[in-house]
C-alpha cells in the first residue's frame, strides 16, 4: 500500500519511478485488511499523539478517493454510512462509556445510543443490546479494490510496476542510498523509500541502525457471504475484540485476531471459533451465511504501534512501515507527505514526530533536495 500510495503521487507529479514487490503488488497487508477509515473509535489511551496524523488523513479520504478513481477509472468502494460499537451486555457497556468519554475528550464527534436506537439503525443486532456509539465521521474503502486501483493509477502516471521481483538490497556507497539490487543487477536511483511493511528490516543493504524497528502481527480474518440485495448489515459494527464490515458485493468482513507469532500463516480453529462466537454474539442471524473466504495477513507493527516514516541517517533512503492497524487510513496522508518529502527534500512537519529517529536517540537529519528515480 506504502509503495503503491507514494509511487502513484511521484509518478503524477512527473517524477521517474519504479516499485518493487516480491509478490502480487498490493496482496500484502493492504489485501488482509478490513478497509477502515476509523480514527474516532479506535483511539486508545496513549495514542494522542496519533490522532492528529490520523484524523488529518481521515479529512483526506474523500478526495484520494475521488482523485484515485479519476486515475484508475475504478471505484475504491468508498462508503459514509459511518460506525456503530456496540455493547452485547452491561459490563462492555461500562467498558465502552470509559472509551466513549476519552474518545469524545479529544473531539471525536460520537453520539452515545441506546439499546433501542442502535436496533433502529441496525434490526439485526442481537435483541436485548444494551447500548452503543455511533461514529458518523468513521468510514470505510474496500481494500482490495484500492489496491487495483492503485496499481492502475500508478502505471497510467507513467511509474513502472515490478511484481514478483524481490528486492535483494539497498545499495549503499560512502553513506548514502544509490539505488537496489535485483537479481544481482544494480538499478540507480536518486532516492530509494523502504516501504516493505512487515518485511522492511529483512532487506539486505541497509545499516544496522537505519533498519526500521517493524515485526509482522498475525491477524486472521474470514469473510462470509450476504445477500447483496438484502443485507444484514449497513455500518462497520465494532463489537468486544472484533469488528464486521459489510460490503457492496454482500460480502461480511469479520476481523481479526491480534497475535505475536512472527509469520506464521496457519488459520487455527481457536482464531476463527472467536472470530465468529464474537460476531455471532452481535449479530445472531450470521449462523445462516455461509462462509465465503478465510485468510491471514500481517501487519507491520512498530515498538509503539505508530507508523515509521521519514529519514533513516542514511542519505537518500527513507523509509514508510509500522502502519499496524492503520495502514488503509493513513494511506492518503502517508502518500502524499512522503511523495512531498521525496521532491521537497524535507519531511513535512506532519511527520515529524513518526520518524524512525525517534528509536534512535538522535534527531533526524534534513537531505540536499533530490530527485525521484
Amino acid at each position: 500500500m506504502c509503495g503503491l500510495g507514494i509511487g502513484w503521487r511521484l509518478a503524477d507529479a512527473g517524477c521517474e519511478v519504479d516499485v518493487f514487490d516480491k509478490g502480487e503488488a498490493g496482496h500484502g497487508a493492504t489485501w488482509a485488511a478490513a478497509g477502515m477509515l476509523a480514527a474516532g473509535v479506535e483511539t486508545e489511551p496513549g495514542e494522542e499523539g496519533l490522532l492528529k496524523l490520523t484524523r488529518e488523513s481521515q479529512r483526506r479520504w474523500p478526495e484520494f478517493a475521488r482523485m484515485l478513481e479519476a486515475a484508475s477509472g475504478l471505484s475504491v468502494g468508498y462508503r459514509d454510512e459511518g460506525t456503530l460499537v456496540v455493547a452485547t451486555n452491561r459490563d462492555e457497556l461500562d467498558r465502552l462509556r470509559f472509551d466513549y468519554e476519552f474518545q469524545t475528550s479529544l473531539g471525536v464527534e460520537l453520539q452515545w445510543l441506546g439499546g433501542g436506537e442502535l436496533r433502529e439503525r441496525e434490526p439485526y443486532l442481537r435483541s436485548g443490546v444494551p447500548g452503543g456509539v455511533f461514529s458518523p465521521n468513521d468510514h470505510q474503502v474496500d481494500n482490495r479494490r484500492l489496491a487495483e486501483a492503485l496499481k492502475v493509477a500508478l502505471q497510467k502516471a507513467g511509474g513502472r510496476l515490478h511484481e514478483h521481483a524481490p528486492v535483494e538490497a539497498v545499495e549503499v556507497d560512502a553513506g548514502r542510498a544509490k539505488g537496489v539490487v535485483m537479481e544481482g543487477r544494480r538499478l540507480e536511483a536518486d532516492v530509494v523509500v523502504l516501504a516493505a511493511g512487515p518485511w522492511s528490516r529483512e532487506i539486505d543493504g541497509v545499516p544496522q541502525e537505519a533498519r526500521p524497528p517493524v515485526r509482522p502481527i498475525k491477524g486472521q480474518m474470514l469473510s462470509l457471504r450476504m445477500d447483496p440485495a438484502h443485507p444484514l448489515v449497513r455500518h462497520v459494527i465494532w463489537a468486544p475484540k472484533l469488528y464486521l464490515v459489510p460490503r457492496d458485493d454482500g460480502r461480511l468482513l469479520i476481523g481479526a485476531t491480534v497475535e505475536e507469532k512472527g509469520f506464521d500463516d496457519k488459520v487455527t480453529a481457536g482464531g476463527v471459533f472467536a472470530l465468529l462466537e464474537g460476531a455471532w454474539r452481535a449479530l445472531p442471524a450470521i449462523e445462516e451465511l455461509p462462509i465465503d473466504e478465510i485468510w491471514v495477513g500481517f501487519r507491520p507493527g512498530s515498538r509503539d504501534d505508530a507508523p515509521i516514516v521519514g529519514e533513516t541517517g542514511v542519505d537518500g533512503l527513507l523509509v514508510a512501515t509500522g502502519h499496524h492497524r492503520n495502514g488503509i487510513l493513513l494511506a492518503p496522508v502517508t502518500a502524499e507527505l512522503m511523495a512531498e518529502a521525496v521532491i521537497s527534500g524535507r519531511v513535512p512537519e506532519a511527520l515529524e514526530a513518526f520518524s524512525p529517529a525517534r528509536f534512535q536517540g538522535r534527531a533526524g537529519q534534513t537531505q540536499e533536495k533530490v530527485l525521484c528515480r
